[in-house]
Parts: structure tokens; sequence; C-alpha cells
């Protein structure tokens, strides 16, 4: 792999406070901005890269070694990725597991998400605990560190972003079997389905991942998932047994509409 790495594209990533940090893109030519955060885990790259909580955001994963298992289509949290950037120590592009469909640097680039490898992850991650979560700017077209810097600086901070309108969902759906079914209608006309042995919950969507509504569904739950702009009259007139509010990114304090 360090010989096929050799072939990928040069590329620094800059911090808003002067720090940079050289890789190469396992993706391609790229670029972004965004908040940068850092994950510890071993395993559950897919499922990090498709978690809405982490939209807007590069993440780093402080374990070296990422990529060898593959992507599949079940292990997933939303519809699509949802970071800015994956970085990572070493991408491993060869993945070996009986469940893989595809290299995760096939996923990303399917996406135009970039992924960049031999970034120090451990070391970023220790600068960002002692810092903060920073804005940064990564690409492997400018590679003028005062320029990226600029480009950090000028990204858009966390604080007042509503993150949630891009996670949210369009429509309000049904999950059943672990699946989303749309719905025949409007929500002016629903039934819920005739099931007395179920809780009907009704799940606002500020950016929920599926597992929290696999988990709803195993515990016995007829679950309708709606966008994060539906209001509490609406939800009254579904009566439901009772009510989810799911996580999501961004700034909470810039979603007033979930109060109002």
């Amino acid at each position: 792999m360090q010989q096929a790495a050799q072939r990928y594209p040069k590329a620094l990533l800059a911090l808003e406070d002067g720090t940079v940090f050289s890789g190469r893109s396992f993706t391609g030519h790229c670029s972004a901005v965004g908040e940068v955060v850092f994950n510890t885990s071993m395993f559950g790259y897919q499922e990090i890269l498709t978690d809405p909580s982490y939209c807007g955001q590069m993440v780093a994963m402080t374990y070296p070694l990422i990529g060898n298992y593959g992507i599949n289509s079940e292990d997933v949290e939303s519809d699509r990725i949802q970071v800015k950037a994956l970085l990572v120590k070493e991408y491993q592009g060869r993945p070996s597991n009986w469940r893989s469909q595809t290299s995760l640097g096939d996923y990303l680039k399917a996406s135009g998400v970039p992924g960049i490898e031999g970034i120090d992850t451990r070391a970023l991650t220790r600068h960002i605990r002692e810092i903060g979560a920073m804005r940064a700017a990564l690409s492997t077209t400018d590679l003028d560190p005062a320029s990226l810097v600029d480009k950090a600086r000028d990204c858009p901070q966390m604080i007042g972003q509503d993150l949630v309108r891009e996670v949210t969902c369009d429509a309000p759906f049904l999950w059943e079997n672990g699946e989303r079914k749309p719905l025949r209608g409007d929500l002016g006309g629903f039934q819920w389905p005739f099931e007395p042995d179920k809780w009907r919950v009704v799940a606002i969507d500020y950016g929920v991942k599926y597992n929290i509504l696999r988990s709803l569904e195993k515990r016995g739950c007829t679950i309708l998932l709606v966008p994060a702009h539906t209001s509490s009259d609406v939800i009254d007139r579904l009566d439901p047994d009772g009510l989810f509010l799911s996580n999501g990114p961004g700034d909470p304090a810039a979603v007033e509409y979930a109060v109002d």
C-alpha cells in the first residue's frame, strides 16, 4: 500500500490557529472546509461516515489503520455520507471481509467526499483535545499553508448553524423491518397500521440514526418518522403513545422551531 500511496496526490490540512498537517488524498483531487473532530473507535467507520451528527465536520480516526473490512449496504446510519472529510493515518484499499461490497475509497469518491491518509491523527487529536474543536481547510490543489489557514478562518463556525435542515427527512415515513416505507399520502390522512400489541411512536427527525430506529422497532414500537419542522398540532392529531426527539448536528440554539 505504500507504493500506491505515492501515487495519491499530496494534501494539506490547515487549522484556523495556523497548525498544518500533510498527507495524501486516496480519493483523488479534492478540497473541503469544516470543523475538525475526532473519533477513537477501532471500527465502525461506515456508521461514523453516515451519522447525521457529523454533518459539516471532518472526522479524524485515531485508530491507525482504516478501511480493512471495506463497505457494505447494511452498516449505515442514514441515507448518505454526512461528513465533510475523513482523515486517517493509514488507508487500506484492499478490504478483506465476507460482507464487503466495495472499498472505503470508492465509497467516498462516489459521494465526492475527501479521504486523506498520512495525517498524524493522534497528534491532531491531542491538539484539538487541548485547544478545542477548530475549523479547518484541506486541499490537494491549493498547497499554500497561509491560503488554507485563511480559508479555515472564513469557514462558518458551528455556533448559530442550523444543520438540522440539511439532515432531516423531506417527508414523513414509517420505519418497518429495518427500512424506510414512504406514506401513500400526507399526514392529514394518516392511519396507524393495525398493530394492537405495539406502541405507536412519533419520532421527530433532527438527525436520527437508523440504529435508534432499529432499536425502537426491536422493542415493539411502530415508528412514524416526521420532519423536524412538524408542528405540535400535527403531532397531537396523530395521537401517538410516545414521542421521540432525536439528536442531531449543529447548534441546538439555532433550531428554535423545535421549541415553537
